[in-house]
């Protein structure tokens, strides 16, 4: 019997060695896969100031520095919230499905050479790449209370928005114990985190801090906001095909689908206003293609190049329809934000229920069949609205009785480059020449829009 007992104690031990070494393996870090992740994460912080370039072409000349300056501040105030405190809230282990624990408190624990979870990238690299997505969904808020609020109420609301209302909800939906995720509800890259949660919350802070004095649109140069539109495209590649956290075929869909919906976005919204106006306009081609964008964001690791199309076709119209809302309304979203990533948002959600397919990603379970899935993205839908829709107006109410959120009517006249900053964004104001703001150059002066003198180079 001994000599059969020793074989099989021996294959046994083998067995087990072999299965921790697999398991090892699986955990082990990625280069190639870091590598990747490392690019998409310094494509999604472009996205950032890219939509700082696209909202800032669209408001008054006098605003268009604050405007830009509102996306760009979020790259240093967030980062900081989010390696403190805001990761942890969102990604720390939770015990109730709502928010996570603190053990990454003050950047704690935060390793760079052990993977996060079950991920193939350094746990270092996963918060990183996270980060970029808390920067820019406050920044998309920014544009609906353009050229009227305060900047010290908005760094405060957002710095609180950042941890109250953020980091929660994605909680919910991406840690893997946030009750969202283990209802199967999905949202492949941030459509109800980043674009609902924000949507939803622009359209409160409209209605708490009430309209523009002058709310007709004056673009100052529609060529920088099409720079930036084209920015935010580049820059969204990392957004959702980073979001498979692994150079895959995953990644790889995404990136196509992504791309895709994009296009159709774009024609679909100039068809749009083509039929109804006869002139399909540059706004128009920009606003379409960050539509399609932000509706195959939920879908994108999750659907195929057809129902991708089919997806920004559907985003392009909905979308240009919907910023019509806000006149019926009655609320002033300055740069169509609620009508973007709001409404694209939603619908977004909804069609990934309808075309997410177990043949593209096994993240997909269809279970209780098709409508039960979809019915998890409604669930997913009404919880992440109604929260951000009140969280965001208690916040900004606090605020508001406190430091106050929205500008002077001086201010607002004079416009918040000069008022708030002190700066212009085109060319020289003598009023800030010798006040310690501006220096005058030697021997230029400004004459219709010609620099006149002997150093113009």
């Amino acid at each position: 019997m001994r000599t059969v007992r020793v074989p099989l104690f021996c294959s046994f031990i083998a067995l087990v060695a072999s299965a921790s070494a697999q398991d090892t393996a699986k955990t082990a870090i990625d280069k190639g896969d870091s590598a990747w992740m490392i690019v998409a994460t310094a494509l999604v912080l472009l996205m950032t100031p890219a939509l700082g370039l696209f909202y800032g072409g669209m408001v008054h000349k006098k605003n268009v520095l604050n405007t830009i300056l509102m996306s760009f501040v979020m790259m240093g105030m967030v980062s900081i919230i989010w390696v403190l405190v805001g990761y942890s809230l969102a990604f720390g282990k939770s015990t109730n499905g709502l928010i996570g624990s603190f053990e990454y408190l003050w950047g704690h624990g935060i390793s760079v050479t052990t993977p996060y979870g079950t991920q193939t990238i350094p746990a270092a690299l996963f918060m990183l790449f996270q980060m970029k997505f808390a920067i820019i969904t406050p920044a998309l808020i920014s544009g609906a209370i353009a050229e009227r609020i305060k900047f010290s109420g908005y760094l405060v609301f957002m710095a609180l928005w950042s941890l109250i209302v953020y980091a929660p909800v994605a909680c919910w939906v991406w840690n893997p114990d946030g009750w969202l995720f283990k209802l199967g509800a999905l949202d492949f890259a941030g459509g109800t985190v980043v674009h609902l949660a924000s949507g939803v919350s622009a359209l409160t802070l409209c209605y708490v801090i009430g309209k523009r004095k002058h709310a007709a649109v004056v673009p100052n140069n529609l060529t920088i906001t099409l720079l930036g539109a084209g920015m935010l495209w580049f820059g969204w590649f990392g957004f959702n095909a980073g979001s498979a956290l692994a150079m895959n075929d995953v990644a790889v869909t995404a990136f196509l689908t992504t791309h895709l919906a994009a296009a159709a976005g774009m024609l679909a919204w100039m068809g749009a206003e083509a039929m109804k106006g006869g002139k399909p306009s540059a706004i128009g081609a920009a606003s379409g293609l960050v539509a399609g964008l932000v509706a195959i964001t939920p879908a994108a690791g999750f659907v195929e190049p057809g129902p991708a199309i089919l997806i920004g076709l559907i985003a392009g119209v909905v979308c240009y329809a919907a910023i019509s809302l806000k006149h019926k309304l009655g609320y002033d979203d300055a740069l169509d934000v609620v009508g973007v990533h709001g409404v694209g948002g939603l619908f977004g959600a909804i069609l990934t229920g309808v075309f997410a397919s177990p043949a593209v990603n096994s993240a997909v379970v269809l279970e209780g069949g098709r409508m039960g899935l979809i019915v998890k993205q409604l669930i997913a839908i009404g919880a992440v609205g109604a929260f951000a829709a009140v969280a965001s107006l208690i916040l900004a109410k606090i605020v508001q009785v406190t430091i106050g959120l929205r500008v002077s009517d001086e201010h607002e006249t004079i416009g918040l480059d000069k008022g708030t900053h002190g700066e212009v964004g085109y060319g020289l104001d003598g009023s800030l020449v010798g006040h310690g703001v501006i220096e005058a150059p030697a021997a230029v002066a400004v004459t219709s829009g010609e620099l006149v003198g002997a150093s113009s180079n």
